[in-house]
C-alpha cells in the first residue's frame, strides 16, 4: 500500500495535535511498563514516604517529566526540517517511544500528590525551536544533537537514582527503564551518523539543562 503524502497543513495539524497531547495531563497512555515494575509494589500511599523524601522525589519526578516534555518538542521540531525521510521517520519514532515516559512521569507525580511543572509550555516552545534549528543545520547535526541529548539524560538519571531511597521502588523502576531506553536511543543517533557536537555547543545544552532542572522542582 502506498503511504499517503501528507499536505503541509496535514504536517501542520499533526505538530498541534503532538503539542496539546504532551502539555494536556492525562491525554498520553503508555504503552509498555517499565521493566522492573513487577518487583515494585503498587504506587504507595502519599505517607509512605517522610514528607521531606516524598517532596524531593515529588520534584525530580517533575524534572524527569518536563524533560520528556522537552524530548518531545525536540524530535518533532527535527522531523519538520529533517532532509532525509529515514532521519524524519526516526524522530518521529523515538517520539513516540517517549511517550511512555511522559506517561509514567505524569502519572508517578500524580501518585506523589503534585502536579506538573507550569513552564511545561514554555520549555515545549524552546525545544521545539532548537529541534527544528538543529534539522536545518543538517542531519549529521541532528543526530549529534539527538546523541548528545540522550547522553545528558542518562547522567540526569543516574544522579536522581542515587539520590530517591532505595525503599522506593516504584520511582526507581521508572528511572531505570528511562535509562535504559534514553541509552539506546543514543546509541541508535550516533550508529545513524550523528556527529560529535563542538564543545560550545555541548556547554549551551548543559546550561540550558540546569536552568530547566532548577526551576522546575520548583514551579
Amino acid at each position: 500500500m502506498t503511504e499517503r503524502r501528507l499536505s503541509p497543513l496535514d504536517k501542520l495539524l499533526a505538530r498541534a495535535d503532538n503539542a496539546l497531547r504532551t502539555l494536556t495531563p492525562g491525554t498520553i497512555q503508555a504503552e509498555r511498563s517499565p521493566a522492573h515494575a513487577s518487583a515494585a509494589p503498587d504506587a504507595p500511599e502519599a505517607g509512605s514516604l517522610p514528607t521531606d523524601k516524598r517532596r524531593h522525589v515529588l520534584g525530580l519526578m517533575r524534572i524527569n517529566h518536563t524533560g520528556e516534555v522537552c524530548a518531545q518538542a525536540l524530535y518533532q521540531g527535527q522531523a519538520s526540517t529533517a532532509s532525509l525521510p529515514h532521519v524524519r521517520h526516526a524522530m518521529e519514532e523515538a517520539a513516540r517511544e517517549e511517550e511512555d515516559h511522559l506517561a509514567w512521569c505524569e502519572e508517578r507525580i500524580q501518585e506523589l500528590g503534585g502536579v506538573p511543572s507550569k513552564l511545561n509550555p514554555l520549555f515545549y516552545a524552546m525545544s521545539y525551536a532548537v529541534g527544528a534549528t538543529a534539522g536545518l543545520v543538517g542531519d549529521r547535526w541532528s543526530l549529534g544533537f539527538v546523541s548528545e541529548t540522550e547522553n545528558q539524560v542518562v547522567k540526569h538519571l543516574e544522579a536522581h537514582l542515587f539520590q530517591v531511597p532505595e525503599s522506593d521502588l516504584r520511582t526507581r523502576a521508572i528511572l531505570e527503564q528511562m535509562k535504559s531506553d534514553e541509552l539506546k536511543h543514543a546509541v541508535t543517533a550516533k550508529d545513524a551518523g550523528g556527529a560529535d557536537l563542538p564543545p560550545p555547543v555541548r556547554h549551551a545544552m548543559t546550561l540550558m539543562s540546569k536552568v530547566m532542572t532548577f526551576t522546575t522542582y520548583r514551579i
